[in-house]
């Protein structure tokens, strides 16, 4: 067996004989002790060992290689021996002395399916993207030939220890769903991320550390949830994630066992919203169990906890957008309120009679009314930035828009209709050149890809919660400090004031001059929570896996005879609309509906550019990373059904 040495000791001179007793492994009693105070530690109805897939050890010679934390972590002795080939594995990370069958994970995976760390040999060229069935190339097939189907529990996402109708669920995973990207096969294992690091000392019992809270004891009442259990352990490596397993991810969202009309449900309306992992659920319902009060301006300790909580998500959304200050995020209900915000506050002071404001063909309406409100009330004009009939923006043309009446440049970042991304860097550097102020709105970009709104360079950037996977009512605008400090207040009334008299007001400085009132304290802190999920996930991971699904689709739908796709920009994200000859949008989406598939057919608040194409509606699937390959050839399947329908 390996030895553990201390760090930077030297290596024996010869080889440690098989039978040699581990150092540094505490003894029976001492693992027996620790043990018991776990499991004694857990709330009542969670089951113990057996459930995380893992049996007590008979004796000490059945441990894993590294000591688990009182708090509990996965063994790292993952596969058991003799399922691998021994010439496959480095001898420093199996023992070579046999294991007893009791002490390994019940789980075994093909080593073709458990990243090491190093990206297997590819033919494909660096950085290209595979369109994948079920997270894998359709007929792609692992080194070393086709392995078996393996069941896999569902412990290792964020899921309950146990369902009222019994254990964790699993979920078979075939070997064609095994994603072979170099990227995604080259990160670490979630065994490795969910195990501590070996010079990490285990937390003080009863004392975990949950990420919601500031003070290092335990919360007022037990949590039954496994969530918190692995949030603890996976937070003592944040910057690495697990590869990306869309069967455990699709474990995290409860709504996705829902049936309806009979059939398993395939949400494809994620630009309309997106569903919520139960980490979300979870934080919302513990604020309300735990934390629940009025932030600020008190005394007692569940308002210095809301406060903490609602202040928290602030810092994780400066975090995810990669803001200077936490002083530049503003809390609304959503982007339509951000822009809204915008318009009168900073418009209603800036925007004069001739002033020019630039907006492009692609916005959805909350990107267009707000705007023309402002010109009707002050007399400044609104132009368009045109497209091309797939739907890109036209760059010449927005370049001679500008001029030194232009004072604001208002463009979507992703279209909700179509899916194109449009170049917002170039856009806000020229808006910047002319001298006016550049706002993006970026409600469709947070859900699929990492933003940065100081690399982007814009003086305001809005997004909503609820296509973020987090709560509805809750959304974000960022403001540069500069541009925030000149800007007047909105709303009037509590919070948002230092001082008031009879006689006259003094405003509080940013966010808080924008938050008037009561805010919507606890899907603040939801969202929160959901930036917290898809970091975990990976933002690379996240935008990988849904081009993928992008790309399986597309020459899929497009093959199907009598569909016409409804914007085919060179750079989109994963949003596709179509028409289908002999239906209306609203048939379609009926029909699929009939299967259990929901999307969405209408003008999706984007009328314009809609119109510009000829069309009053579409049919609009839209793919999160929790939709599979297998969802899309069901709606395939029923397409074709309805297109030999009408033959």
């Amino acid at each position: 067996m390996t030895t553990h040495r201390p760090t930077g000791s030297e290596p024996p001179a010869s080889p440690i004989p098989a039978e040699t007793t581990v150092l540094n492994l505490p003894d029976e009693a001492t693992i027996n002790r620790l043990a018991g105070a776990f499991f004694a530690a857990l709330p009542s109805g969670m089951p113990g060992v057996a459930a995380l897939g893992v049996a007590a050890p008979s004796s000490p010679a059945g441990l894993p290689d590294t000591f688990p934390s009182a708090l509990g972590s996965v063994p790292t002795g993952s596969v058991p021996v003799g399922s691998v080939p021994t010439s496959s594995v480095p001898t420093s990370s199996v023992p070579t002395r046999s294991v007893p069958t009791s002490s390994v994970p019940t789980r075994s995976v093909p080593t073709s399916s458990v990243p090491t760390g190093s990206a297997p040999q590819s033919s494909s060229a660096p950085g290209a993207v595979s369109a994948p069935r079920s997270s894998a190339p359709q007929g792609a097939v692992p080194p070393g030939g086709p392995t078996p189907d393996v069941t896999v529990p569902a412990w290792g996402a964020d899921v309950p220890m146990s369902t009222p109708s019994g254990p964790p669920p699993t979920s078979t995973v075939r070997n064609a769903d095994i994603h072979t990207d170099p990227f995604l096969v080259g990160l670490p294992s979630l065994e490795q991320v969910l195990s501590p690091p070996r010079d990490a000392g285990p937390p003080a019992v009863g004392a975990p550390e949950f990420y919601f809270l500031e003070r290092p004891q335990a919360p007022a009442a037990p949590v039954n949830s496994q969530f918190y259990f692995l949030d603890a352990v996976r937070h003592r490596a944040p910057d690495r994630h697990p590869p990306f397993d869309v069967h455990a991810v699709r474990n995290d969202f409860p709504i996705l066992s829902e049936r309806v009309n009979g059939h398993p449900l395939v949400w494809f309306d994620n630009a309309a919203t997106t569903q919520k992992p139960r980490s979300v659920i979870e934080r919302i319902a513990y604020f309300y169990e735990h934390e629940n009060s009025n932030i600020h301006r008190a005394a007692h300790e569940l308002a210095a906890r809301s406060t903490d909580a609602y202040e928290r998500a602030r810092d994780a959304v400066t975090r995810f957008i990669g803001a200077s200050s936490a002083q530049e995020i503003v809390f609304v209900r959503g982007a339509t309120e951000g822009i809204n915000l915008i318009a009168q506050t900073w418009g209603r002071k800036h925007i004069r009679e001739g002033d020019e404001i630039l907006i492009s063909h692609l916005e959805h309406h909350a990107n267009i009314v707000p705007w023309q409100m402002l010109c009707a009330e002050t007399g400044a004009l609104l132009k368009v930035i045109p497209v091309d009939d797939r739907g890109q923006l036209l760059m010449d043309e927005y370049t001679r828009l500008l001029s030194d009446r232009t004072k604001l440049v208002s463009v979507t970042q992703v279209s909700n209709a179509l899916g194109t991304i449009t170049p917002v860097h170039e856009i806000v550097a020229q808006a910047h050149r002319a001298g006016a102020i550049a706002l993006i709105d970026g409600a469709q970009s947070v859900p699929h890809t990492a933003v940065d709104v100081r690399s982007i360079g814009a003086d305001f950037f809005v997004f909503s919660g609820h296509k973020l996977f987090g709560p509805t009512g809750i959304g974000v605008v960022y403001g540069n400090a500069e541009v925030l400090r000149d800007m007047p207040p909105w709303q009037g009334g509590g919070n948002m004031i230092s001082d008031v008299t009879l006689e006259r007001s003094l405003f509080q400085p940013p966010p808080g001059r924008f938050e008037a009132g009561t805010g919507n304290i606890a899907d603040a802190v939801g969202l929160g929570a959901a930036i917290d999920y898809v970091e975990r996930l990976g933002m690379d991971n996240i935008s990988r896996y849904e081009h993928g699904l992008l790309e399986y689709a597309t020459p899929r739908l497009a093959a199907i005879p009598g569909v016409r796709l409804v914007g085919t920009a060179a750079d989109k994200a994963s949003v596709l609309s179509f028409v289908m000859d002999g239906y209306e949008p609203l048939e379609v989406g009926k029909a699929l509906n009939e299967k259990g598939i929901a999307v969405r057919a209408g003008h999706h608040c984007a009328q314009p550019i809609l119109r510009r194409l000829g069309l009053e509606a579409t049919v609009r699937p839209s793919f999160a990373f929790y939709n599979t390959c297998e969802e899309i050839d069901r709606m395939i399947s029923e397409l074709e059904r309805l297109a030999r329908a009408v033959r």
